[in-house]
């Protein structure tokens, strides 16, 4: 790994810099976000990802894997900084940190940056609240193949750091569109994509929803909420999950999963 001064103060300016990006206001004002953990930071540089300085804390670090992304991200020009191990576990997200912290820049598409030409499948989720779950879904998005997520009329913000390690790297590989509903209804219709609702009072079983090669979006209204009358009118199809216990509904993303590999089955 390269040699520099190693920074050990946890007042340094890098490191509060670093620290500061937990913060969804610092991630809005600068456009960086922190990527942690080996497996995470790897993906980002694999995926070319826009990273600006690795902070990595040679006592920690001890993968060969991790020392190589160092050396290999020095090679690109990448500022990688050592950092104490007193230093680092004051930025780390959690206990026990694996030792490398990347600080990246994010990226923000909109509809028109989308083909329709490149995808089949696609997730929209409406003002989603548990960064966990937007992660998992991107996760389980890419398992499954779908194609996109698009995140409609705000919500958890992308580059929250749960959403950054449940996504798993998923989130430097598939891309995510950010819009209002109506813009997105819209985009859709305009594209001859599909969008298929999803509801407790839907109608039709997933099991039973005949799909032919059209594109289509499954459309998850958020955690608390739903999706609306308004929403479910836009939708074309309304397809339900049977639940056959005594609770009425699943987790967002435990939901998402079941229906992504359903429905992918039944192309």
């Amino acid at each position: 790994m390269p040699e520099n001064e190693i920074i050990t103060s946890r007042s340094n300016s890098l490191i509060k810099q670093a620290r500061a990006l937990r913060q969804r206001k610092a991630r809005m004002e600068t456009g960086l976000f922190l990527i942690e953990g080996i497996r995470h930071v790897g993906a980002a540089l694999e995926a070319d990802w826009d990273v600006d300085t690795i902070l990595y804390s040679p006592d920690l670090l001890t993968s060969g894997y991790a020392r190589g992304l160092i050396s290999a991200s020095v090679k690109k020009a990448i500022h990688c900084q050592s950092v104490s191990r007193e230093a680092f576990e004051s930025l780390a997200g959690k206990d026990n940190p694996q030792g490398i912290i990347a600080v990246a820049r994010q990226r923000h598409l909109l509809l028109d940056d989308l083909s329709p030409q490149t995808f089949k499948r696609g997730v929209a989720i409406i003002s989603p609240q548990d960064p966990g779950n937007v992660g998992t879904i991107l996760r389980t998005l890419d398992a499954s193949g779908a194609d996109v997520l698009f995140l409609l009329d705000g919500g958890v913000d992308l580059y929250h750091t749960k959403v950054v390690r449940a996504s798993m790297g998923a989130l430097f590989w598939k891309p995510v569109v950010r819009a209002s509903f109506d813009e997105f209804v819209a985009w859709a219709k305009d594209n001859a994509c599909k969008i298929i609702g999803t509801s407790a009072r839907g109608t039709t079983d997933y099991k039973l929803l005949k799909l032919d090669d059209t594109a289509w979006i499954l459309l998850l209204g958020s955690e608390q909420k739903g999706l609306s009358d308004a929403q479910v009118m836009a939708c074309d199809a309304l397809i339900s999950l049977p639940m056959r216990g005594r609770g009425s509904s699943l987790n967002l993303a435990v939901a998402a999963g079941i229906l992504l590999y359903g429905l992918g089955e039944q192309e």
